[in-house]
């Protein structure tokens, strides 16, 4: 018998890092969330919109994930210094799956559970490297929220005690609170560089799906090494269109070239200026998704 398909139950923006002992916290990872599963000896691994992860990370086909079992995670590289990098992922690195919940074990779907319950099971499958199974903490969400702002860790989620899974669900039972703020875009274009910039481009043009309208939000100019630069810019020269995809004016001087929206790529940023621009955004990388899933309502859900 096959083995369900789950998509992941997702976390509701929350203001601030909180303590509270009715909740456990754990910490954000920086990766591609991912919902893996042993269906008869085959592995399966989806991204949180079921896209197929095994073509872009083959090595998860050799995760020993036990047969039967499904569980939810973040494929994750880590950097010199033992931190989680979206980049790295771009590049090639050696992953690690991070395990924080259990979806299905021996026939029995496990969703209805509580969370403790969850992790009791997920703790009696004692999953062995390169599979990652981190310890929450309960009730001291503002010390783990410090600690993962001083290592440059992008938050901590939290979880309320007893809660069940969710599938496909935005709840209030999980709270998710960022360091910084972070979204997907999709490119609509690059505005052209100067100087060590002036053969790739200076920033790339991003936006949101509104209905079926592309809207700008924003000029990403930061967070690209000389490859990145130079790999991007030779996909998006593959199309390029002569006129803007986006709906509303991109009021930026400097010579602009437009393309296709076919990229999606994932930014952090400082926040939201009034005029619904994003403010200091840095490039993140590359993301596995459909750009008609990059929607204002999807990206932008505490607005």
């Amino acid at each position: 018998m096959s083995l369900p398909d789950y998509q992941p139950m997702l976390a509701t923006p929350w203001p601030e890092a909180f303590d509270d002992d009715g909740w456990w916290f754990e910490v954000k990872w920086d990766g591609y969330r991912a919902i893996v599963g042993n269906d008869s000896g085959r592995i399966r691994a989806r991204s949180r919109r079921g896209l197929d992860l095994l073509d872009r990370f083959p090595e998860l086909r050799r995760l020993p994930i036990p047969e039967g079992v499904v569980v939810d995670g973040e494929v994750i590289a880590f950097d010199d210094e033992g931190r989680p990098s979206f980049q790295l992922l771009q590049e090639g690195r050696p992953v690690n799956l991070v395990v924080f919940d259990v979806l299905h074990r021996d026939g029995r779907d496990l969703t209805g559970l509580g969370y403790e319950d969850r992790r009791e099971v997920l703790g009696s499958l004692a999953l062995p490297s390169p599979v990652l199974v981190p310890e929450p903490t309960r009730g001291e969400g503002r010390a783990l929220f410090e600690a993962a702002r001083q290592k440059g860790l992008e938050g901590v989620v939290a979880k309320k005690a007893g809660s069940r899974y969710r599938p496909g669900k935005r709840s209030p039972d999980w709270r998710k609170v960022p360091v910084k703020q972070r979204l997907r875009a999709v490119v609509g274009g690059w505005l052209a560089g100067e100087g060590a910039r002036a053969s790739t481009f200076g920033s790339l043009l991003v936006g949101l799906y509104d209905g079926g309208d592309l809207r700008w939000i924003g000029a990403v100019g930061s967070g690209f090494d000389d490859r990145t630069l130079q790999a991007i810019h030779a996909k998006l020269k593959e199309s390029e269109r002569p006129t803007s995809p986006f709906a509303n004016p991109v009021s930026l001087p400097g010579k602009k070239t437009w393309v296709e929206p076919e990229m999606v790529v994932a930014v952090e940023f400082k926040e939201w200026t009034r005029d619904d621009r994003l403010r200091a955004p840095v490039f993140k990388g590359i993301e596995i998704a459909d750009p008609g899933t990059v929607t204002w309502e999807s990206e932008r859900p505490e607005a």
